[in-house]
């Protein structure tokens, strides 16, 4: 079988396009190979800041040949009335190229039979791959020269081979080739590439690891090598190292150092300004920080002097500042600076980040009442959880929001546990991160988040896939994660009520608001909960109660009705109560259940299956063995009975009969919502 290598050579690109582009360009071949009918056994993609390449294996020659059917004309517009063709018979013919001749009738309509010839593989792709790379898309695309064409970077060489054939087209005046190029300190810095098998090993003998896994396995093994030469513990952290592989083409690790002084300033900041701003790996030494760090050099050669004294001035630099920062900021304690964030807009119309603090201490007491927590800690955490927002540091290194908060508060002599809540209240950071580990930090963070959200929604902001304002999706997830996970007895319904009395001069109508945040709110936890459960299961569960108010029982429910599913006689349960919610669906005239009213024993039968069950005390195991008891006379109910009886009061007595079983069922879920 053939193989098809495109690779796409460029200056360097911004490094978080290239995951995206290399996911673009993959799924945007095998989309055109599958509308051209051509299948292939692989496509694998690399990427380098220089080059974005795919490799498509297993091609055929050519397209299969294929005849088609293609209907034509009626009959009676094909002939005229001496059975003579018409042209509208011999236009449908010119259209698909075949002789008059070669049509048939049948069904009362003129067809065509047509031999498709297959085209070549090679000839499909010289027009389809240059279509595929302007068709790329992403941030800060740009245009150079004097061309119209946009891409993310200027485009320098382009290598295109069907096996060891060059597939020629040309773009922005570069012409396809198999010449492709090197790292750029390489001792020589073209190469031909003689096909697609040869791509990797040759462009490795010019000191570029293309295979974006490789690089990535490379670095993480070599920077842990070179720390283990002076001693040292290296933390890889992921989204570090995945940044790290795309500004590489050949990662060579060198290890610097700065004074130990600033060892003193927060080890957060530290680990900041080499991690995230410098993209430097800390090292560590039995668990604690060491004033070195590794760098991972895009170099060839044997000489760091200058790559060494070059990062060790940057960081140097901005520890500098850090230090500064911190000395400025740590001459008054952290509660002195309250009074600044009367002078920080938290929203337009919504106050400053004081008026949210105080908002956010009212919540966190209300909470910390409902689960009986001691609120001391609670109000002092929720009282000094943005104060750090008016502080230098924060406003240089404005992600370590929290983490600033609770260093200060230690120096300013606040509790442990206050300090620990303000640096959690912002956790979690992302949808895969930590939650908050102290109960001071759960509370403030629901209660900041909370109000964040209900916020947004009084504004009426626009949410959306790529409209997300102040991280209102994240803060919702938040939210049912650490309710559910860190098993907190919270009525969210109470609280969002709360909330929005709270903000109660800026909002129109608060029921509608209620309405509007409630429907979000459960969007998201089925989102949450997808994983786990099925979509119907999900509806079901929300549809037959308010689950904010008490998201301990909607897991609860969840856990029932996944159990009845998967029993074997579900489709018997399921039948029955549906046709009883069917049959009932706008019957809304329920009175009581008159016993000698009933005139066959299937529903004394029933009646008396059912009289004992009171869903109010029952466990939800109990009543899910009690109901499903019930499934044998609600079928027999069915056959025997006819719920329309011609006297009035006998079909509604019926109907409040199968009313009341219902009702039992709605206990536990909407079952109408399950799909079988």
């Amino acid at each position: 079988m053939n193989k098809y290598l495109l690779e796409i050579g460029t200056e360097e690109l911004a490094y978080k396009f290239i995951p995206s582009a290399m996911e673009q360009i993959k799924s945007e071949f095998a989309k055109a190979l599958e509308e051209n009918e051509i299948k292939c056994t692989d496509i694998k993609t690399y990427a380098t800041p220089r080059r974005l390449t795919v490799l498509i294996e297993g091609l055929p020659e050519k397209q299969e040949d294929v005849e088609k059917t293609v209907k034509g004309p009626i009959a009676t517009i094909a002939y005229d009335n001496d059975g003579n063709i018409t042209k509208a018979a011999i236009g449908f013919a010119n259209k698909n190229g075949i002789q008059v001749e070669n049509l048939y009738k049948q069904d009362n309509y003129i067809w065509a039979k047509i031999e498709q010839k297959g085209k070549n593989t090679k000839d499909i792709i010289k027009e389809i791959a240059p279509q595929i790379i302007l068709r790329l898309k992403g941030t800060h695309f740009m245009r150079w020269s004097d061309l119209d064409i946009k891409f993310q970077r200027p485009i320098r060489w382009i290598v295109s081979l069907f096996n060891s054939e060059i597939v020629d087209f040309e773009i922005a005046g570069i012409k396809a080739s198999n010449i492709s190029r090197g790292h750029r300190f390489a001792n020589k810095t073209e190469v031909e590439i003689k096909n697609p098998d040869t791509y990797l090993s040759s462009l490795e003998e010019l000191n570029v690891i293309a295979d974006v896994e490789k690089r990535k396995a490379v670095i993480a093994e070599l920077a842990t090598k070179k720390a283990k030469e002076i001693n040292a513990d290296i933390q890889i952290d992921e989204d570090l190292l995945d940044e790290v592989t795309f500004i590489t083409e050949w990662p060579v690790p060198v290890i610097c150092s700065f004074e130990e002084k600033y060892l003193e300033i927060p080890e957060k900041v530290a680990v900041t300004v080499m991690a995230v701003h410098q993209r430097y790996f800390p090292l560590y030494k039995d668990g604690k920080l060491l004033n070195k760090f590794i760098t991972i050099s895009n170099y060839v050669g044997n000489t760091f002097d200058n790559i060494k004294a070059g990062n060790e001035r940057v960081v140097r630099a901005r520890l500098e500042d850090a230090v500064f920062f911190v000395q400025e900021d740590t001459q008054k304690p952290l509660i002195d600076y309250l009074e600044d964030l009367k002078g920080v807009t938290f929203q337009k119309g919504f106050g400053s980040v004081y008026d949210k603090t105080q908002r956010i201490i009212k919540l966190s007491k209300f909470i910390a009442e409902k689960l009986n927590v001691q609120s001391s800690n609670v109000e002092r955490t929720a009282l000094l959880c943005k104060a750090d927002l008016v502080t230098k540091l924060v406003f240089e290194f404005t992600e370590l929001q929290g983490y600033i908060g609770s260093d200060y508060a230690i120096r300013s002599g606040e509790n442990p546990q206050v300090s620990k809540g303000i640096k959690e209240h912002y956790f979690p950071l992302n949808a895969d991160s930590e939650l908050a580990e102290s109960i001071e930090g759960q509370i403030v963070g629901i209660a900041d988040k909370i109000d964040t959200v209900v916020a947004v929604f009084a504004d009426k902001k626009k949410i959306s896939g790529s409209q997300d304002p102040l991280g209102v999706r994240r803060a919702t997830l938040g939210i049912l994660k650490t309710i559910l996970q860190k098993d907190l007895d919270i009525d969210l319904t109470s609280l969002l009520n709360l909330s929005i009395e709270l903000l109660a001069d800026k909002i129109e109508d608060k029921t509608k608001l209620f309405n509007d945040i409630k429907d979000f709110f459960e969007q998201r936890l089925i989102v949450f909960l997808s994983d786990k459960y099925k979509h119907d299961l999900l509806e079901a569960c929300i549809s037959s109660k308010d689950v904010l108010s008490n998201l301990k029982d909607f897991t609860k429910r969840l856990t029932i009705v996944s159990d009845i599913v998967a029993k074997d006689n579900y489709a018997q349960f399921h039948e029955a109560i549906n046709r009883i919610i069917r049959i009932i669906k706008n019957e809304n005239n329920f009175g009581e259940i008159n016993t000698s009213l009933f005139k066959e024993v299937a529903e004394k039968d029933l009646y008396n299956a059912i009289k004992e069950i009171n869903e109010n005390v029952l466990t939800y195991e109990e009543l899910e063995k009690s109901l499903i008891k019930v499934i044998p006379f609600v079928s027999e109910f069915f056959e025997k009975v006819l719920v329309m009886d011609n006297d009035e009061e006998v079909k509604l007595n019926r109907i409040t009969l199968l009313n009341t079983i219902k009702q039992k069922f709605a206990k536990i879920a909407d079952f109408s919502k399950i799909v079988f």
